[in-house]
């Protein structure tokens, strides 16, 4: 299964995932949001897209993945911190 450091991290993993794909990735996390098959349903029965949908699921997930693994966002390097600062 795999680990995560922070938020950025849920992030970074979840954004190239295509809709099959992002199921297939979070079946270890075993999470509690809607089902594959409530989502398929959704698709086939209301005008709403494939795309919709996961861009859903996606922040369903990464909510879900920062609540239980008590994940905050990443720290910016001081660097870049500095940098942006002046």
């Amino acid at each position: 299964m795999r680990s995560f450091s922070d938020i950025d991290d849920v992030d970074e993993w979840l954004e190239p995932m295509d809709y099959s794909g992002f199921w297939y990735a979070i079946a270890p996390f075993d999470l509690d949001i809607m089902t594959k098959e409530h989502c398929d349903q959704q698709i086939r029965e209301t005008n709403v897209s494939a795309a919709v949908v996961l861009n859903v699921m996606k922040n369903f997930a990464r909510q879900e993945l920062t609540e239980k693994l008590d994940l905050d966002h990443r720290m910016p390097t001081p660097w870049v911190k500095l940098a942006t600062s002046h």
